[in-house]
């Protein structure tokens, strides 16, 4: 790898199911897009903006998250989700993030998402084996 450019970014399109409600993942009662798929989906947009920087031994973790969701997505709705280097230094890699509603535009959410760019094997040796 590398030095990351800034400016490199992923666009991610995703349509709201019924498993990605607030009720369905366990953040909320509601039948609207709830905050932790929204944040996995900013966090695949950042590592679609890494995908092809990292070799097969290497991969990046995420270390820091910070999102404001700011507007309610609908079952059916689409949303765009996309990741913006915008800082790099080594192995440290800092997105902003933005989603917005495909048809109209709207803001649904936006924050930063940091990660790391880590040896994949060495990583993993770190975790050790399951309980």
């Amino acid at each position: 790898m590398g030095p990351m450019e800034t400016g490199r970014s992923a666009i991610l399109d995703f349509e709201v199911t019924e498993a990605d409600t607030a009720a369905a993942v366990g953040s909320g009662d509601l039948p609207v897009l709830g905050t932790p798929r929204l944040l996995a989906w900013c966090e695949a947009a950042t590592c679609a903006a890494l995908a092809d920087e990292l070799d097969p031994a290497r991969t990046s973790v995420g270390t820091r998250v910070s999102l404001e969701h700011l507007a309610a997505s609908a079952v059916g709705e689409r949303v765009s989700v996309e990741a913006t280097v915008s800082y790099a230094d080594g192995r440290l890699v800092r997105f902003a993030v933005a989603a917005s509603n495909a048809s109209d535009g709207r803001l649904v959410g936006t924050g930063e998402i940091t990660r790391v760019v880590v040896d994949r094997d060495r990583f993993l040796s770190r975790v050790g084996p399951p309980a």
